[in-house]
This record gives structure tokens, C-alpha cells and sequence, in this order.
């Protein structure tokens, strides 16, 4: 069984996709990818992933939205919104658990989203293990 942390992005920009997507991958996660906001809901229904990351400014349905009907079908995954904009109004990120814009540093929202996921990795072994922890932080 494979223990990278799957990621399910979202992002309507192929090429900003890929890019990303080649980074999360060299920093050990498993990535899920889509361009499209309503493919990836239908997607999500069936697919089992550790964190949806989603890019806010997207056709027919936004990020935010997004975010919403996720945590509908699985309330326990973490969202992290990534958006060009340096603020969203609050209303946005009722169903996002960590935004990042503009001026966003790259290890910042790494550490965000092996953060988001960490208490699944503790949990899994059912107890908090010091072992298992000391080895994630010193994966990070």
C-alpha cells in the first residue's frame, strides 16, 4: 500500500496545472488532476483522495463552490483555495480550511497541506505515536 498523501486540484489553466502538479509530485505527494470544476465533482464522488486543492477563479462553477459541494460529500478532507487574489471576501472560504494568494510562498502552502493531513497520518495508527510523528516532521 502506497503512503503518499493523494491530492485531488482542481485548476482550469492547463499549464499552471502542470506546473504545479510536476512540483507536488517531486515533493512526494500523489496528485489527482482536472481542469474542469464539474468533471472533478463527478470525479470526487468515486475517488478517494487525502486533500482537494482548488484554484478560485474558474468557469461555471468557482473554487469556493467547489469547496462546498466537496465537504458535502466528504466533510473530513481538507481544502486548501489557491487564487491569484491576495484577499477573498470571508463569505468565500466558508468550506476552505486554508486559503493562499497572491505573494503566496511555494513551501508555505506545502507545509499547509502536509499539516491539513497530518492528523489522518496519526490517526491511522490509532494513538498518537512520537516515532511516527518525529519521522513525518523530519519528512517535511
Amino acid at each position: 500500500m502506497e503512503n503518499r498523501t493523494t491530492v485531488f486540484y482542481v485548476d482550469d489553466n492547463p499549464k499552471s496545472s502542470r506546473l504545479l502538479t510536476s512540483v507536488l509530485e517531486e515533493c512526494g505527494f500523489r496528485v489527482i488532476t482536472k481542469n474542469d470544476p464539474i468533471e472533478a465533482l463527478a470525479l470526487c464522488k468515486r475517488t478517494y483522495f487525502d486533500l482537494a486543492l482548488l484554484d478560485y477563479e474558474m468557469p461555471v462553477m468557482s473554487g469556493s463552490k467547489l469547496a462546498q459541494e466537496i465537504k458535502y460529500l466528504v466533510p473530513d478532507v481538507p481544502v486548501v483555495l489557491i487564487s491569484g487574489r491576495s484577499s477573498l471576501p470571508t463569505t468565500e472560504l466558508a468550506f476552505v480550511d486554508a486559503h493562499f494568494g497572491f505573494g503566496t510562498v511555494l513551501d508555505d502552502l506545502l507545509w499547509t497541506m502536509r499539516i491539513l493531513v497530518q492528523p489522518k497520518l496519526v490517526m491511522q495508527n490509532h494513538r498518537p505515536d512520537q516515532r511516527a510523528m518525529t519521522q513525518w516532521a523530519d519528512s517535511t
